[in-house]
């Protein structure tokens, strides 16, 4: 069967890209990894002895380079509806974050500890249809910021993939009602045309962990 013209056209630009050919010289499974790093530098997120737990991880770039950074002394939990191979300093529960069981392992894995750091780069299964597309989105953005603001210390952080479209607004006016500060950010390895933004948040409002 032939490839649509839309199907050559993404398999050109990958077979190309600088990130695709950098991730696999340096060993990381997918060029977002590159895109975590970015903004890690640059927000001082994920350090040493950090507690991170990153939802949607699959298929485990996000959680290399955060164990990277946390060291042996810090502790990653990667969570996703896929298989993830497995990541030497990642603890891995597999299932479906939105479902309540999933969301009891991972509350029984943190083990009532504060957590330092979370990350989202969570994504629907796409229908094609870009309206039920960004809302199914925005939703688990939305689950997301929920877990965050439980589960992290008052001084912790909160990174979130979001594509911007009906809903960002609203869910921007939502990061700034939880943390002190956001801000926004669109890392090099994140593509021109490409919707999705970056938001990190800082510190909780009226935070009770430490």
């Amino acid at each position: 069967m032939a490839r649509s013209k839309s199907s050559s056209a993404w398999l050109k630009r990958h077979v190309s890209d600088p990130y695709v050919h950098r991730a696999r010289a340096e060993g990381y499974r997918s060029r977002s990894a590159y895109k975590l790093i970015e903004i890690a530098k640059r927000d001082r997120l994920a350090r040493p002895g950090d507690h991170v737990v990153d939802l949607g991880a699959a298929p485990g770039g996000w959680a290399q380079a955060l164990a990277e950074r946390v060291g042996r002394s810090g502790r990653v939990i990667a969570v996703d509806l896929l298989e993830i191979a497995p990541i030497p300093g990642v603890t891995i529960v597999r299932g479906d974050f939105r479902e309540e069981t999933v969301l009891r392992r991972l509350k029984d894995t943190v083990e009532g500890r504060k957590l330092d750091l979370v990350v989202s780069d969570m994504a629907p299964n796409l229908s094609g249809v870009s309206a039920t597309d960004q809302a199914r989105s925005i939703h688990l953005c939305e689950l997301a910021l929920e877990f965050a603001r439980a589960h992290l210390k008052t001084q912790g952080a909160f990174l979130v993939k979001v594509f911007q479209g009906t809903g960002y607004p609203a869910f921007l006016a939502a990061m700034r009602g939880v943390f002190v500060a956001v801000a926004s950010r669109k890392p090099g390895a994140s593509r021109g045309d490409s919707k999705e933004m970056y938001l990190v948040g800082k510190e909780l409002r009226g935070g009770t962990g430490r």
